[in-house]
């Protein structure tokens, strides 16, 4: 198969605001644009933000909705994770390192745009637990419903 890219659409409630978060902040690059939408490149994905005056309450944690990245160098990672800072982003969760020691390791952190859409960097330690690992069950917090 060939390469195959993201496409993610996310509401916005204020075009502006998400041109200084994406762009200035995160560094993306500006595709499309109309009264009520941006289409960005996010990391070589595509990231459409839709205007809507509706946007939703802040969710209660991580969980159930976010979206990411995973990076395949450590450097990488650790590059937007400095600019978040430099930029002064907001940090949902600051940086940690998850299920240290294990197959699944891996560092992240999450930020929130100004829409409460949010935002998740991971670098695994080993990529093969990107999608493999089958044999466990850690996945996020391993919270149980």
């Amino acid at each position: 198969m060939n390469p195959v890219l993201f496409h993610l659409a996310i509401p916005i409630a204020n075009i502006p605001q998400a041109k200084e978060f994406y762009i200035k902040g995160l560094g993306c690059e500006l595709g499309r644009e109309s009264r009520s939408a941006l289409i960005l490149n996010f990391f070589g994905h595509q990231l459409v933000t839709h205007f809507t005056p509706d946007i939703s309450p802040p969710q209660k944690g991580i969980y159930p909705r976010h979206f990411g990245l995973i990076f395949s160098s450590l450097e990488d990672w650790q590059t937007i994770l400095n600019r978040a800072k430099s930029q002064e982003l907001y940090f949902y969760e600051p940086e940690k390192i998850r299920f240290p020691n294990l197959i699944t390791e891996h560092r992240t952190f999450f930020l929130a745009d100004p829409f409460h859409n949010l935002i998740e960097f991971k670098f695994y330690s080993h990529t093969e637990a990107i999608f493999g690992g089958i044999e466990l069950a850690q996945i996020g917090d391993n919270l149980d419903v």
